[in-house]
C-alpha cells in the first residue's frame, strides 16, 4: 500500500479540506471529469443515493474532486442535492498527484482531462484499492462491495 498524496482544497461551500481531516475514516476519493455532464452526474448521484450505507461501513465518507470551481460544485450539488463534498481542484495538482490527469480523447481530438478514477484511502492515510475508468452506473456497489471486504481484512 502507498501512503495517498496530501491535497487542500476548497468544497462546494469556501471551505478547506486536507487529507489530514479524515484521519480515523475510511475515505472514498473520486475523480470525476466535469460537474452536470451525464456520465458524472450519474456517478454522483449513485453515491448521493448510497451514502448512507457508505456511511455506516465503518466510518466511511465519500469525496469528489474535479478541476471546476467552487461555485460551480455549488450548483451541482444543488441541483442534484448532492449531500457530500466535492472539492475544487481548477490547477489539477491533486488530480495529477493521484495520476487522474491524463491524456484523453474525445470526439477524435486529445486533450489533457480528468480520468474518471476512485481511490479508497484506509483509516491511515494509505490507498487500500484503485479504481480506473470506472463505469458511473454501477460503481457505487462496488466500493460497498468493496469496502465490506476491505474492512474485514
Amino acid at each position: 500500500m502507498h501512503q495517498a498524496p496530501d491535497f487542500r482544497l476548497l468544497d462546494q461551500d469556501g471551505k478547506e479540506h486536507t487529507l489530514n481531516d479524515y484521519a480515523g475514516k475510511w475515505l472514498v476519493l473520486y475523480f470525476y471529469p466535469k460537474d452536470d455532464t451525464p456520465g458524472c452526474t450519474k456517478e454522483a448521484c449513485g453515491f448521493r443515493d448510497r451514502r448512507a450505507e457508505i456511511e455506516n461501513l465503518g466510518n466511511s465518507v465519500v469525496v469528489g474532486i474535479s478541476k471546476d470551481s467552487v461555485a460551480s460544485h455549488r450548483k451541482f450539488a444543488d441541483k442534484f442535492q448532492l449531500d457530500f463534498t466535492l472539492l475544487s481542484d481548477p490547477e489539477h495538482t491533486t488530480i495529477a498527484a493521484y495520476d487522474s490527469w491524463k491524456d484523453r480523447k474525445f470526439m477524435g481530438k486529445s486533450f489533457l482531462g480528468t480520468e474518471r478514477n476512485t481511490f479508497i484511502i484506509n483509516p491511515k492515510g494509505y490507498i487500500a484499492k484503485k479504481y480506473t475508468g470506472v463505469d458511473p452506473s454501477i460503481h457505487a456497489d462496488q466500493i460497498i462491495a468493496d469496502l465490506k471486504q476491505l474492512q474485514t481484512v
